[in-house]
């Protein structure tokens, strides 16, 4: 039975372990702590295999049900965290094997290895454009999403705990149980596949970059004459 254990304010100054054990004894406010704070980052990974929102969601929620029923068979030999996103990434797979089959993993690095003459991807900057900017940066968040869905199913999820969760190389490896070495290179692939779609994607609209037209141009052609005739 949950209980309310500690207040709101006592229980936001405590470590995650220290929420885990609260949690165990079905305090309330913890667990609504603990949901909060992996929330983004169990959405993101599921997003990230699913690529369907109302998936992804359907997904965190069967994650925190899966865990909070159990906590018993949590040992604490990775973060709480990382256990919650392990849970969720395997539903996650589940979900995509029950739908279809999956392709390998080995036969994709294959396949993107084919790839080595592409120019090397520069770190993608997923920071949001300013706020009086909604519409363009609501278009390019569609832009990058597009773009990252299409990406294989390995190198989409490293992509995403990377740079898009700001996880770091070992913590993503332990979520995903691979080597470091392997995030490296699925990271490296994904940002070069991402910066050969998103060229693409942009080049059509390279032309109406820094448009100068219309009033401007009538505007600049009237200054020019008034210097010319000054002269």
């Amino acid at each position: 039975m949950l209980t309310v254990l500690k207040q709101r304010s006592e229980v936001r100054a405590l470590s995650e372990a220290e929420l885990v054990e609260l949690a165990r004894q079905g305090g309330e406010n913890a667990i609504r702590l603990l949901i909060e704070r992996n929330n983004q980052r169990l959405f993101r990974a599921a997003r990230s295999v699913l690529r369907n929102d109302g998936e992804a969601e359907d997904v965190v929620q069967e994650t925190y049900v899966k865990a909070f029923t159990a906590l018993a068979s949590f040992r604490g030999e990775a973060s709480f965290s990382t256990w919650l996103t392990r849970i969720a990434l395997n539903e996650a797979v589940s979900r995509v094997r029950r739908r279809k089959p999956s392709s390998a993993l080995d036969a994709l690095d294959q396949a993107v290895s084919a790839d080595a003459g592409l120019v090397s991807l520069f770190p993608l900057s997923l920071a949001p454009l300013p706020a009086d900017m909604e519409a363009a940066r609501s278009e390019m968040r569609q832009l990058l999403e597009t773009a990252i869905d299409g990406l294989p199913e390995g190198f989409r999820t490293v992509f995403v705990l990377r740079d898009v969760e700001g996880l770091s190389t070992e913590e993503t490896a332990e979520h995903l149980s691979i080597k470091p070495e392997t995030v490296k290179t699925r990271l490296h692939r994904a940002r070069r596949m991402l910066r050969v779609v998103l060229e693409e994607q942009l080049r059509g609209s390279f032309a109406e970059l820094y448009p100068f037209d219309g009033a401007r141009c009538a505007n600049m052609a009237d200054r020019v004459i008034a210097v010319l005739r000054g002269a």
